[in-house]
């Protein structure tokens, strides 16, 4: 499995789509609310089917063999 940081750089937070989006698993926060859609894309171990979800820092998002590890 390919792990992944994502730095929140300040933030509060980052929505699911646009995280999925800005580390390269999709090329659009189009296509990842349809990738979030489809069911495949967890957030701490928990299939997360809202496209819009905020993803806050110490979360894990996954998706097929890509971790993606949230930090502040």
């Amino acid at each position: 499995m390919q792990r992944l940081e994502f730095a929140l750089d300040g933030h509060d937070h980052v929505e699911l789509h646009q995280l999925l989006k800005l580390v390269g698993v999709v090329d659009s926060g189009g296509a990842g609310k349809h990738l979030v859609a489809s069911g495949v894309v967890t957030v701490d171990g928990q299939v997360e089917l809202r496209k819009t979800c905020k993803i806050h820092a110490g979360q894990r998002v996954a998706v097929d063999d890509v971790a993606i590890d949230v930090v502040a």
